[in-house]
């Protein structure tokens, strides 16, 4: 389970260390930093399918995604005597990112490139690592990389890698060798099961409205394309209970199938007093977003980590319950994230154990509301060569 995730030097946050729980609450006003927050967590899933240095350039490369504030901010800033406007930085841009575990943890550190040419616009990483504990310490360090130099930990030695990485590539991508650098293959195969929806269509010409290629789905995809596979391997693996459960408890007295053939299936509801049943091309997007909720919460195929972004979206005030209990369920066999702007489903979820942070803006800075310095939990970014 993640128990710490830094962010530091990204869009409007400056710095930012985050407890985290079985189940974690994230909310706050629009603008207060919430969707920073989930951008840089798919950022981090990213450097374990080398991928992050281009989701930072289509964000508009380090430019656009670095903290857009000064490098400090005063207490005349804060009490708006001192003007921010015309500033000048005197560091190297930095982004950086990382997450303590109960077993591991990781730190990446995004920099500008050292010369120019083709692709100077894309960010180098410049240092990584990969500890076991709660802080980085070099003492408790399984890998170490500075800009293209790596060393491993082996027998209580280090060794110097004879591979230097890319520097647009994590290590995580490229060292994930079961035999040299087993805890870089243990964290790779962790992120990667990391899961993140916030692109479930439901408009018109969402694919979950159209029959699809019926095979074994354990795991939803992430526009819900393969809703109907996903609810039929649900009943295949593990019974029709908790589904029809969700299903009765959002929409008493409905019931949800698959129809269809020559391997193309479609989901119908059921719905009490209709002479037939609903295609997924009629229903409404709130009752389609919540059959799509309902697959990837009572997946057969638990992620380490999944992510929600504002899931109550099109969701009628009277479904939040019931999406409440299927997230609380799911929290069971997997550590969830919640970002949302319903105060009732934020609300529900913290009364029932998960711990809820609210997002704010100080003078630009996104910020824990009510976290002071002694309660911010203790972290260490590794050290960059240049």
């Amino acid at each position: 389970m993640l128990t710490t995730i830094a962010i530091e030097g990204y869009r409007s946050i400056r710095r930012l260390v985050m407890p985290l729980t079985q189940m974690t609450v994230i909310t706050g006003a629009n603008g207060s930093g919430k969707s920073s927050l989930y951008r840089a967590l798919r950022l981090i899933a990213e450097t374990a399918h080398d991928g992050v240095v281009r989701a930072i350039a289509t964000e508009g490369g380090l430019a656009s995604s670095r903290w857009a504030g000064p490098e400090t901010i005063s207490r005349g800033m804060r009490a708006r005597e001192v003007k921010i406007q015309g500033l000048v930085r005197e560091h190297a841009h930095a982004l950086k990112l990382g997450f303590a575990g109960d077993d591991l943890g990781y730190a990446v550190d995004f920099g500008q490139p050292v010369a120019g040419g083709t692709f100077g616009e894309d960010p180098e990483i410049k240092a990584e690592a990969i500890w076991h504990g709660p802080v980085y310490r070099r003492s408790a360090a399984y890998a170490e990389r500075t800009h293209d130099h790596v060393r491993i930990r082996r027998d209580d030695d280090w060794h110097v890698s004879e591979h230097h990485p890319e520097p647009w590539s994590s290590i995580l991508s490229e060292m994930a060798d079961a035999v040299t650098a087993p805890e870089v293959l243990v964290l790779r195969r962790t992120l990667r099961a990391w899961r993140f929806y916030d692109q479930l269509r439901t408009d018109p010409d969402a694919p979950a409205r159209h029959p699809a290629v019926g095979t074994r789905t354990p795991v939803l995809a992430s526009d819900g394309h393969d809703l109907a596979a996903a609810i039929a391997t649900i009943r295949d693996m593990s019974g029709s209970e908790a589904l029809d459960a969700a299903i009765d408890h959002a929409f008493p007295g409905s019931t949800v199938a698959i129809d269809g053939d020559l391997g193309r299936w479609k989901v119908v509801m059921y719905q009490r007093g209709l002479l037939r049943p609903l295609e997924a091309g009629e229903l409404s997007d709130g009752t389609l977003r919540f059959l799509l909720l309902v697959a990837a919460l009572l997946s057969p195929r638990p992620a380490s980590l999944l992510v929600l972004n504002e899931p109550e979206t099109s969701l009628h005030p009277q479904l939040v319950d019931a999406l409440a209990s299927l997230i609380v369920a799911a929290s069971a066999r997997s550590q969830i994230i919640v970002v949302s702007h319903s105060a009732a489903l934020v609300a529900a979820l913290s009364a029932t154990g998960g711990l809820r942070h609210e997002l704010v803006r100080d003078t630009s800075e996104t910020m824990i509301a009510g976290q002071s310095l002694v309660q911010r939990p203790a972290w260490h970014w590794p050290m960059r060569a240049r």
